[in-house]
């Protein structure tokens, strides 16, 4: 099991919440298990899901423009 907490940063955009709110919607169409928070949403599942969803994530969110995304990884137990 892999999890992953995940923040995005959408740059020089008047739209920011429809950004990340884009983003993390994406993951509605993914085989992983997800819970927003209030500044980063976490992410559950096994190795490929997770790292399949974190790539749709970011792909989505720059289809607005330039954003960063900070991810933190562990395969620890929760």
């Amino acid at each position: 099991m892999l999890s992953a907490e995940v923040s995005i940063y959408p740059l020089k955009s008047n739209n920011a919440t429809q950004v990340i709110d884009g983003a993390i919607q994406r993951l509605g169409q993914e085989n992983v298990q997800y819970k927003v928070g209030s500044i980063s949403t976490h992410i559950n599942g096994n190795d490929e899901q997770v790292w399949s969803g974190i790539k749709k994530v970011f792909d989505e969110a720059t289809k607005a423009g330039e954003v960063n995304m900070v991810v933190t990884f562990s395969n620890a137990a929760h």
